[in-house]
């Protein structure tokens, strides 16, 4: 646990130390939210049957910024191999990481979750529900991220390999979190979606650090 503090210390110190980079994903989603008013109009009507849908692939999008760097930094420096043969249990520094990246990047956008949903004319009452979702998916997408970055660590272009491991895993999800934000819209219980997000989230916490502490034993060998 020692040695999990120290990485997440480390993780957050040099976040610190670059916010341009960590405040990337906000930015990103906040530019990308606002030109949708712009090309569909700023009716209410318009936007808020698709405000869902939009906010959810502008999340996605917003959290492949910078995955493919994710453990292919660590391997160029040599802290990867440090990591390894440390004798620590990889799969607690990955899963370390993970909660860093949720920290610095899903954190932020969970927060932002209502003024995305205003700014896409998202009723009052439906916000909730968006806050919800995007806080138990972002966690999955974090996860499933971090696996398809550690499957692609020695791969030279994995600057286009790692979205593509990971938009085909992160389809459910997103058809889940916004169907939760839908059903919201039309009248129905939202229940049965965000549930079925919580469970892949309690499924990803235990699963995805031991996935992606094999990934990389596997690349490093």
């Amino acid at each position: 646990m020692r040695a999990a503090a120290a990485l997440l210390k480390r993780d957050l110190q040099l976040a610190w130390r670059r916010p341009d980079d960590a405040l990337q994903p906000l930015l990103f989603a906040i530019i990308v939210t606002a030109l949708f008013p712009f090309a569909l109009g700023a009716e209410s009507s318009r936007l808020a049957p698709i405000a869902g849908g939009v906010a959810w692939v502008v999340a996605l999008l917003a959290l492949l910024l910078g995955l493919d760097s994710v453990y292919r930094s660590d391997e160029e420096d040599g802290s990867l191999d440090q990591m390894l043969i440390s004798g620590q249990p990889l799969a607690l520094l990955c899963a370390t990481r993970m909660l860093t990246h949720w920290l610095i990047a899903g954190v932020p956008l969970v927060i932002a979750a209502p003024l995305l949903g205003s700014m896409l004319g998202l009723p009052t009452h439906a916000l909730p529900i968006a806050f919800l979702s995007l806080a138990a998916g972002s966690g999955i997408l974090i996860a499933i991220g971090h696996v398809c970055s550690a499957l692609a660590v020695a791969a030279k272009r994995s600057v286009i390999l790692v979205p593509l491991l990971v938009l085909p895993l992160a389809v459910p999800v997103l058809i889940f979190g916004a169907g939760a934000v839908q059903a919201e819209l039309v009248g129905l219980s939202p229940a049965a979606p965000l549930l079925l997000l919580a469970a892949g989230l309690a499924l990803a916490i235990p699963l995805a650090p031991l996935s992606c502490a094999a990934a990389l034993r596997l690349n490093s060998g």
